[in-house]
Formats: C-alpha cells, sequence, structure tokens
C-alpha cells in the first residue's frame, strides 16, 4: 500500500496514540490533532524516535472556525485518512448534569467529526480516494446509566456514518465506525480504581463483575486490536466496506 497521510484526532495519548504508533510503523505521515500542543508535539517526538514521519497540529474538535480553516492551515499536507478519535466522558443522572457538559461531549463526539468530514471531503472526492474511521464504543448500541450524552453521541455517529456512506458512494471514499467494548487505558484505570472505591469492591471485582461481566470473552479490548483493524480499512481489501459498524466487543452484543 503507498503511504498516506493519516490526521489522528485526540492522537497524543490512549487510543488515538496507539493507532498513530501502528499506521505510523506501517509507512504512512501521521498527523497528530490534540487539544493539547505540548502534548501533541511530544507524541510525534516519541514517534520520530521509532523512525515515523508525523506532525503536530492544535485542534479543538469542538471549534467550527478552527476546523474550518484546517485545510489551509495543514498547506501541502493533503488528507487521506481522517480518524475521528477524540472524546471525553462524563458520569451523571440527567437531572444534575450540566447544560453545558451535555453540550459539550456531543459537540466532541458528533458535531466535531461531522464538521471534520464536511472538511477533507472536497480533497477526497477531487483525488478520489478518502478513508474515514470513527472511534465509536459498545456505547454506540447499548447503554450504560448516567452516561446520556456520551450515549446519544455514540449512536449518533452511527448514523452519521450510514448517511456519509450514501452521499460518498460514487468516490472510493469509505467510512466506517470502529465499537470496541472497554480497553484498557489510563483513563479506564482510573474508571476501575474510582469504582472500587465507589462500591466498596476490589478492583478484580470492578473488572469482572462491572466490565467485563456482558462480554462471553471476558477480556479488555486492546488497543493493538483496534489498530490492526483500522489498518485493515485502510486496505483494497476494505474498499467496498463503508457504511459499517465493526463491533470488537467479546460478544458482548449477542445476546
Amino acid at each position: 500500500m503507498k503511504s498516506l497521510v493519516i490526521l489522528i484526532t485526540g492522537g497524543a495519548s490512549g487510543i488515538g496514540f496507539g493507532i498513530a504508533e501502528h499506521l505510523g510503523q506501517a509507512g504512512h505521515h501521521i498527523v497528530i490533532a490534540d487539544i493539547n500542543l505540548q502534548a501533541a508535539q511530544e507524541a510525534v517526538q516519541t514517534l520520530q524516535q521509532h523512525k515515523v514521519t508525523a506532525t503536530a497540529i492544535a485542534l479543538d474538535v469542538a471549534d467550527a472556525v478552527q476546523i474550518a480553516a484546517l485545510p489551509q492551515h495543514l498547506g501541502e499536507l493533503q488528507i487521506d485518512v481522517l480518524i475521528n478519535n477524540a472524546g471525553i466522558q462524563h458520569v451523571s443522572k440527567l437531572e444534575d448534569f450540566p447544560a453545558e457538559k451535555w453540550q459539550q461531549l456531543i459537540n466532541i463526539m458528533l458535531v466535531g467529526p461531522a464538521l471534520l468530514t464536511q472538511a477533507f471531503l472536497p480533497g477526497m472526492k477531487q483525488r478520489n480516494f478518502g478513508r474515514i474511521i470513527n472511534v465509536g464504543s459498545i456505547h454506540s448500541l447499548v447503554a450504560s446509566p448516567f452516561k446520556s450524552a456520551y450515549v446519544a453521541a455514540k449512536h449518533g455517529l452511527l448514523g452519521f456514518t450510514k448517511v456519509m456512506a450514501l452521499e460518498t458512494g460514487e468516490h472510493n471514499i469509505t467510512i466506517n465506525t470502529l465499537c470496541p467494548s472497554y480497553v484498557k487505558t489510563p483513563l479506564v484505570e482510573q474508571q476501575i480504581a474510582a469504582q472500587a472505591k465507589e462500591n466498596n469492591l476490589s478492583e478484580e471485582e470492578v473488572i469482572n463483575k462491572i466490565m467485563l461481566e456482558p462480554m462471553p470473552k471476558k477480556a479488555f479490548i486492546s488497543i493493538e486490536e483496534l489498530a490492526q483493524s483500522a489498518e485493515f480499512l485502510l486496505s483494497n481489501g476494505a474498499k467496498n466496506i463503508t457504511g459499517q459498524t465493526l463491533v470488537l466487543d467479546g460478544g458482548w452484543v449477542a445476546r
């Protein structure tokens, strides 16, 4: 496969950085876009130590003006692949959920991916090549209490993906959503510790009784699995896979 230019939002850490590292080592040029420019620059330095070519940019995916200016800002770097990964979480029952926080989650995880797709689609259509990968969640398919904004945003992402597949059908452009169940990231590690304290359980009990209970395979999804799934979606073998939901859930939704 030829070398592609891949922009990853929220790419400085966690899932985003893991995908960046894997695809960079496969020979692609990585653009790390993150709200924290210093974190993005440090991520790029780490990638460069592993002989990966990479660029860091500051990007607030909730800022429509920044997003619209992005293709021009990137200059000669034409984006072949957009990976919408940036995300945040807020856990609260709806009555106590701050309105601005609800709006923020929707802006980052649903409006942002739509506006980024809008910004890069003209170039992809012109070159007749594009791959858009949305990082969804098991919560694109099922719900958990106290996560109304997150679940709504992730469900919305699937509808958006299907519409874009219909709108880009005549071009060599695909758009799909990866939906993992729990991935072992520093964010989830913190959640395990917090839930253990909250529920008066051991961390092992939190993992087995709360997080992995619905999964027949009883295993966290690795970042490497997500990265390899993304790599497959870039390949020629996936050129007719579009508008789809790739679920990495150890059998959770088979019930």
